[in-house]
């Protein structure tokens, strides 16, 4: 196998996977390095196979509905081994579509960990920062090779999962303690309570989903308590003891939780850990990768997107910015990714998608006077026969110079797949008047953002 190429690429997740095969097709020789799986965190342990679980147990909500419209179902039977293993089948699918994406962009393929030996050369080793079995030379290098989830240094740690385990579970306890606040946490916290599970979620803050919106973020926690969900605000975990499937959680107050599984979603950082970036002269600050607009580190010729960088950490954004950087340096037409409008969600039930600047973020930059707030809170007509489930809450931020939607806001239903055609809109620098000329689609629940007054 050649040794020398255009491009090599550490990494072959969502961002190496897009800089990748866009690389190859402006003409370079390029090679990606992944000692895992292809496909990175979103595919194997990320994104989808959660969002598939987010489906199953929306799944047991839709049939506890059931007789709010008249059906009446006899026995059903739940396996949540089977839900799992479906998921872990169709992450395998997916692995193997990858696979064949790379081989028909002409991608090269290498086995193993790479790291940088210097700037001009890295090494492949079959583990993770083990002997070198090959060296390898390019003349451009992107590193993409994520981030990982990290655990507080507590006794008891490991006994503990993190959000990678929650895939590989055959069968789920009856009690859970899902510690966090932020959207893995709530996301979780959601599915497990959809599949049955008793669950208690420990919030260091005041609140949930620090930096989203706050009435949306506040909005959820409302959803999570109406279904069940124990949430425990201002508390930390001092210790966890026991065995796997019989654990306590030692409270920062004194409270003792048992229960049968703990997730520890106290966030991610970049895995830098065993990748030479000193011996290439790679600029890394608090933990991540410096780079420059164009994902440039302080190395000319090697680049870094994604969670390493720890700029904005979203599949979509590593996409583009790989992409950005192989159209940018292999093809004719430079461009740079912009960070600063940006579509996201919390796949939470309730569910909260979001673009643009929240009410707060948008008063510190234009001023309270500066902004006027529009909102819709109502219970949705999906809800109106069951009669149960949370309200949805849809709120529009206006910057009160331009009459110019500068935040666009959602948490209920589909939230997701609205927010994502407000965010065209919102980027094209619509106004509060545009909204209101365009004619409502009723009934909808996304008709509220044409409607307010």
């Amino acid at each position: 196998m050649e040794s020398t190429f255009d491009l090599i690429v550490l990494g072959a997740g969502s961002g190496g996977l897009a800089a990748a095969k866009r690389a190859a097709r402006h003409g370079a020789k390029v090679a990606i390095v992944e000692g895992d799986r292809v496909g990175g965190t979103c595919v194997i342990r990320g994104c989808v196979p959660k969002k598939l679980l987010v489906y199953g147990a929306q799944a047991r909500h839709q049939l506890n509905d059931a007789p709010a419209y008249g059906l009446t179902l006899g026995s059903v039977e739940s396996s949540v081994a089977e839900l799992f293993r479906r998921v872990r089948a169709e992450v395998d699918r997916l692995n193997h579509l990858h696979l064949g994406f790379l081989e028909k962009a002409g991608v090269a393929r290498i086995d193993g960990w790479g790291r940088f030996l210097s700037d001009q050369c890295i090494g492949i080793a079959t583990e993770r920062g083990g002997p070198i079995q090959r060296e390898l030379s390019a003349a451009h290098y992107l590193v993409a090779v994520g981030g990982r989830p990290v655990r507080p240094d507590i006794p008891g740690i490991e006994h503990t999962w993190i959000s990678d385990d929650m895939f590989n579970l055959e069968q789920l306890p009856k009690e859970v303690v899902v510690v966090g606040a932020g959207f893995i946490a709530c996301e979780f916290a959601c599915i497990l309570r959809g599949l049955g599970v008793e669950v208690t979620q420990v919030v260091r803050g005041s609140g949930l989903l620090r930096g989203f919106d706050r009435e949306l973020a506040d909005a959820v926690l409302e959803g999570l308590r109406e279904q069940g969900i124990h949430v425990l605000l201002e508390r930390t975990v001092s210790a966890v003891s026991g065995q796997p499937g019989d654990l306590t959680v030692q409270m920062s107050d004194g409270l003792a939780l048992p229960c049968g599984g703990v997730l520890m979603a106290t966030g991610r950082r970049p895995w830098l850990e065993g990748l030479g970036l000193d011996a290439a002269g790679v600029a890394v600050e608090q933990g991540r990768i410096n780079v420059d607009a164009d994902s440039r580190t302080s190395v000319a010729h090697i680049y870094a997107v994604g969670d390493v960088t720890d700029r904005v950490n979203l599949t979509p954004v590593a996409i583009d910015e790989g992409r950005a950087f192989a159209d940018s340096t292999f093809g004719t037409r430079p461009r740079q990714v912009n960070h600063d409008l940006l579509a996201s969600a919390v796949f939470s039930d309730p569910e909260l998608a979001t673009v643009g600047l929240s009410e707060e973020a948008a008063i510190d930059r234009h001023g309270v006077d500066g902004v006027v707030i529009h909102r819709a809170r109502f219970r949705s007509m999906s809800r109106a026969l069951p009669a149960t489930g949370p309200r949805c809450l849809l709120k529009l931020v206006v910057e009160t110079s331009t009459d110019r939607v500068i935040g666009c806001h959602m948490v209920g239903e589909h939230a997701a797949e609205i927010i994502q055609m407000a965010a065209i809109a919102v980027g094209m620098g619509a106004t509060k008047a545009d909204f209101d000329r365009t004619m409502a689609l009723h009934p909808s629940v996304s008709e509220e953002f044409v409607t307010m007054g």
